[in-house]
């Protein structure tokens, strides 16, 4: 369920679960943090989320934060919906394909883990073992977390870029 924030007359924006006036850093802080926002005029209930996140990311490029291409930028406008439209299609796209492939990879794991007798293993858990035990196979699977592990915080980057954009294209 996403986060309702409403956005005033006077640009104020404020967080209806928290009872209390946000800014877009800190709608940002949230949005890092995992929530789902939407943004929605106090007054009309227009939804205004399309408009804020692209306000969040325009902020950023003017503190340097994130500097998407001027090329890149200059194509947006040059063509419209039509690259849009493209790009979200694309990002969407590349999006399913990380997270079919982090599901894929996570199966595998589970696979394996069952398979070299641990039974069901929580990604990025370590499995129970007997004390002060270490062999090669449970030295590869920690690696082999930690290789998850990294892959996942790669794919949440990846994902937070991919949410830019396409607020961006928006």
């Amino acid at each position: 369920m996403a986060y309702v924030i409403k956005r005033y007359s006077n640009r104020k924006l404020y967080d209806t679960q928290e009872s209390r006036y946000v800014t877009l850093e800190e709608i940002e802080e949230m949005i890092r943090g995992g929530k789902e926002i939407s943004v929605v005029d106090a007054t009309s209930g227009e939804d205004l989320t399309a408009v804020t996140l692209t306000q969040i990311i325009l902020e950023n490029e003017r503190s340097r934060r994130a500097t998407l291409p001027t090329a890149f930028l200059h194509q947006l406008i040059k063509h419209g919906e039509a690259w849009q439209d493209f790009v979200t299609r694309s990002m969407r796209s590349s999006l399913e394909g990380i997270v079919s492939n982090q599901r894929e990879v996570e199966r595998v794991f589970q696979d394996w883990a069952s398979r070299a007798g641990w039974g069901a293993v929580v990604p990025g858990a370590a499995p129970a073992r007997p004390e002060g035990k270490r062999d090669g196979t449970e030295q590869e699977a920690e690696r082999l977390r930690e290789e998850v592990s990294t892959l996942r915080e790669r794919l949440r980057a990846l994902e937070e870029r991919l949410e830019k954009r396409r607020a961006q294209a928006k």
